[in-house]
């Protein structure tokens, strides 16, 4: 958006965190995670996991790298004190050493004093950074961000199945044609060209491929996807129940991303949803492990 900060502008380091305003917020996060608790758990809902929070050192135009190490290590505290312990929902981009530093600063030096589980999703670390964290029991989260180049993939093709888990974090992070990991999902899908998925009528398209048939530069044909849609395509203004809305990334996209990590590691898609859906009841303790 044009009223977004300039990303290559971070802001300066010169701001100092607010001590007042800290203990106001973490009371009120503290007070909100009483009230949550006390809430009932019946039919999937109920207070699950203590996040998403972090750090991230590719948004310092959002926000300094002081005020967020402030802020991480006072939510940190916070989490830790928790009786019982609240399984973390945890993010690290570009900031693993005062990520990991931090996080051993209050649950111990091998994160002992964490006593549930914890998740670092959208990962997109290197392999050193990612056998870290799953020697300290982190588990790693994959979606579309994590097979953006080939160096992503080989990260991913290293991960052990019995730390990772899969999450599209939708509406972002969707994979795309222009992803290393696509290729894996052309493979799956016999490379076949798929039908048309915009919900217009036969006629329509029909009456539209004759009068675009040769196409121009300012208004190119348009390729069907290498990749067949499992749900139908609207636009948001056209929406109906049971499709996905066209451009914005759906949870249901997460069957793409447990393909392409079989295809990346060699295994059957089968292992790894089984292992995937086995770390997620581990870690929040819902559904059955079955």
């Amino acid at each position: 958006m044009p009223c977004d900060p300039d990303p290559t502008k971070p802001i300066p380091e010169d701001q100092e965190p607010c001590p007042q305003k800290t203990d106001e917020l973490i009371s009120k996060l503290a007070s909100f995670v009483e009230t949550a608790r006390s809430l009932p758990s019946s039919n999937g809902a109920g207070l699950v996991a203590f996040g998403e929070f972090g750090l991230d050192y590719d948004r310092l135009h959002y926000c300094s790298r002081l005020i967020q190490l402030h802020s991480f290590d006072a939510q940190l505290k916070l989490a830790a004190s928790l009786k019982p312990q609240l399984p973390l929902f945890l993010h690290s981009r570009a900031a693993h050493s005062d990520f990991v530093r931090l996080l051993k600063t209050h649950y111990g030096e091998k994160l002992e004093r964490l006593t549930t589980g914890a998740v670092v999703h959208s990962f997109t670390g290197t392999v050193e950074e990612m056998r870290e964290l799953m020697h300290l029991g982190l588990y790693i989260g994959v979606n579309g961000c994590s097979f953006k180049t080939a160096e992503n993939c080989a990260v991913v093709k290293e991960m052990d199945l019995n730390y990772i888990m899969i999450e599209t974090d939708g509406p972002w992070c969707e994979v795309r044609p222009s992803h290393e990991g696509w290729k894996y999902l052309v493979a799956a899908a016999g490379a076949a060209p798929s039908a048309s998925t915009d919900c217009t009528s036969s006629k329509e398209r029909a009456t539209a491929g004759q009068q675009s048939k040769r196409g121009s530069k300012k208004h190119p044909v348009k390729k069907d996807s290498e990749i067949p849609e499992r749900y139908m395509v609207f636009k948001k203004e056209k929406w109906t129940e049971g499709a996905m809305v066209k451009g914005r990334n759906e949870p249901c996209m997460i069957e793409r991303v447990a393909t392409i990590v079989a295809g990346i590691q060699g295994v059957e898609l089968q292992a790894v949803c089984e292992s995937a859906w086995a770390n997620t009841v581990k870690v929040f303790g819902v559904g059955e492990a079955t």
